[in-house]
C-alpha cells in the first residue's frame, strides 16, 4: 500500500475515477446527475490536493485537502482543511480511512500551514481524534461566502470542529479559536470543507 498525492486536476485517469466511484459510495448523486470523473469537484482557488491510499492499483481510500488564508482575532493564517474523505465500501473497517486522514495531517503540516481545521458529522469524531487531530470546544467555522454565509451550526447539523495547531504563532493563538466562531468562507463550490 502506498500514499499517492496529486493536485486534484493532475489524478491520472484511472485513478480519478475510482475516487469519484468511491465518492458516489459516500454521497450518490440524484439519479442521471454524476459529474464526469474528469470534472473538478473543488475550487480551484482552494489548491485541492488530492490523497490517495492505494494497493495494487485499486484506491482503498482518498480525501483532498483546501487550503486558503483565514483572519481570525486580528490575525491571518494559512489554513487547511479536509475534504471529501471516504473509503471504498468493500475495504472499511481495515484502518484504510484512518491511516490515510493521519498522513494528510502530517502533510498539512509539512506544508507549511498555521494550522487545520474542518468539521465532521460528531458521530465521527472518534475517527478523526484517533488520527490525531482534536476537537477544537465551542467552535463553528462559517463557511459560504461572507455573503451567504453556511455555518456548521446551522439548524440540522450536527457537527464538531476539528483541529490541529502547526505553526507556533498558531499554537500561541489556540485559546482565541475556542468557543469562537472561525469565518472560514471557502466559497459556493466548497460552502463547508
Amino acid at each position: 500500500m502506498q500514499i499517492l498525492s496529486f493536485p486534484e486536476e493532475a489524478v491520472p485517469p484511472a485513478l480519478r475515477t475510482q475516487v469519484r466511484e468511491i465518492q458516489e459510495q459516500a454521497w450518490p448523486s440524484p439519479p442521471g446527475q454524476q459529474a464526469p470523473p474528469e470534472a473538478p469537484v473543488h475550487d480551484p482557488a482552494l489548491r485541492p490536493l488530492s490523497m490517495l491510499l492505494v494497493d495494487g492499483g485499486t484506491v482503498l481510500a482518498a480525501l483532498d485537502v483546501l487550503v486558503k488564508e483565514i483572519g481570525h482575532a486580528g490575525a491571518r493564517y494559512a489554513a487547511g482543511g479536509l475534504s471529501t474523505v471516504a473509503t471504498r465500501k468493500e475495504s472499511r473497517g481495515h484502518g484504510h480511512g484512518g491511516r490515510l486522514v493521519a498522513a494528510a495531517r502530517e502533510a498539512m503540516a509539512a506544508r507549511d500551514l498555521d494550522l487545520g481545521l474542518f468539521t465532521c458529522d460528531s458521530p465521527l469524531r472518534a475517527f478523526y481524534e484517533g488520527a490525531g487531530w482534536q476537537v477544537l470546544p465551542g467552535a463553528v467555522l462559517i463557511g459560504g461566502t461572507p455573503d451567504d454565509p453556511f455555518p456548521s451550526d446551522r439548524p440540522g447539523f450536527d457537527k464538531v470542529t476539528l483541529a490541529a495547531f502547526f505553526s507556533s504563532r498558531a499554537r500561541r493563538a489556540e485559546p482565541a479559536f475556542r468557543d469562537s466562531r472561525i469565518a472560514l468562507h471557502p466559497g459556493e463550490i466548497d460552502k463547508l470543507w
